[in-house]
């Protein structure tokens, strides 16, 4: 069976309703996590978001999915009130310009992104609207 390699969810308190901020690099960008994760989700769902280095976001993207390179965000649904994103800063700066966003910026749509996938939502025309919706309201 496959065990999750972070202990991040492992630690969450079954009480808490919040997002809980860890990370492995050394700075991230400061947003108003909560607000937008109690906007998209709901004050009910607990989340665990991790800045991770590329080293560490590569082997997850490996042991999780089975895709060899440095993805920029990762999220996965433990079930319908909690999951985890990861987001790895190092992919961000280097896309962000690519985006016409600052590394800020593309740091928060990266947020969103994985917010949409934690609520059911898949790659298309109505995930690209809400992060657009999300990005222009928290930004």
């Amino acid at each position: 069976m496959w065990r999750f390699p972070y202990p991040a969810h492992d630690t969450m308190p079954k009480t808490m309703k919040t997002v809980t901020i860890s990370h492995t690099t050394k700075t991230y960008p400061k947003h108003s996590y909560q607000t937008v994760k109690d906007d998209i989700l709901g004050k009910t769902y607990e989340l665990s978001l991790v800045f991770i280095g590329s080293t560490r976001a590569q082997q997850l993207n490996i042991s999780t999915r089975g895709k060899d390179y440095i993805p920029n965000v990762l999220s996965f649904p433990y079930d319908q009130k909690a999951g985890e994103i990861f987001i790895c800063p190092t992919a961000a700066k280097r896309e962000a310009s690519k985006f016409d966003l600052t590394y800020n910026q593309y740091v928060l749509y990266l947020f969103i992104h994985g917010l949409l996938h934690l609520k059911g939502l898949d790659h298309g025309d109505k995930m690209d609207k809400a992060e657009i919706k999300y990005l222009k309201r928290y930004t």
